[in-house]
């Protein structure tokens, strides 16, 4: 594969949005050719699977296993459509969220287990994986009162995610952390409470010498 992929990961509310706006307005002036993309989405069935996962309604509940497995299922068909054909382009592929979101929230915060995580991602994702993947990092606090004033602010009602607990926002905090520091030339720990403008200087740096530009 020619491409290269860059993941943003991070839980609710940690500014990943505004990140990636930011890099793939660089990437458009420096004509470097890219795809965006998003999980859960990025294609016909993605989006409809996301409707479910990103649901405000209380009477929609969803087993964490079941929960799993369709995140699972959108990945898979965003590898085959999207992902999988851009890098053979060549292009830089931008996913909002990928793999590790599973592992985090999934495996560590959900408590469902790590070790089923290897054998999910062979089956998902074959040789498909990240250059690099950008964590945004904020206090577990912060960053969900920053995720329900967002919801509220765009006059929405919070999703499922935006809405549970202390406990699980600081599990997925954790996690995170954990895989930072587990993997530390391909997952980029940030600050996400300095200035936007900083990160994204920062975040560029790493792009340009991954995609030697």
């Amino acid at each position: 594969m020619k491409g290269i992929l860059i993941t943003f990961e991070g839980g609710e509310g940690v500014g990943k949005t505004t990140q990636i706006k930011r890099l793939i307005n660089r990437l458009e002036s420096h004509k470097v050719p890219f795809v965006l993309t998003r999980e859960p989405g990025g294609t016909a069935l993605g989006e409809s699977i996301r409707n479910l996962l990103k649901s405000s309604n209380a009477e929609v509940k969803i087993n964490p296993v079941a929960e799993l497995l369709l995140f699972c299922a959108s990945r898979a068909q965003l590898v085959e459509e999207v992902i999988s054909p851009a890098l053979m382009q060549g292009r830089v592929v931008v996913c909002d969220r990928f793999f590790d979101s599973t592992f985090v929230y999934q495996g560590i915060a959900r408590g469902i287990g790590v070790e089923y995580m290897q054998i999910l991602r062979a089956l998902t994702l074959g040789d498909v994986w990240p250059t690099l993947t950008f964590v945004l990092d904020v206090d577990p606090a912060v960053a969900r009162e920053r995720a329900l004033g967002r919801a509220l602010q765009e006059g929405k009602c919070p999703d499922r995610l935006e809405t549970e607990s202390m406990e699980f926002y600081k599990k997925v905090s954790d996690g995170y952390r954990q895989l930072a520091a587990s993997e530390p030339s391909r997952v980029k720990l940030i600050n996400a409470c300095k200035d936007p403008a900083e990160i994204a200087e920062e975040i560029w740096s790493q792009v340009t010498h991954a995609i030697k530009l």
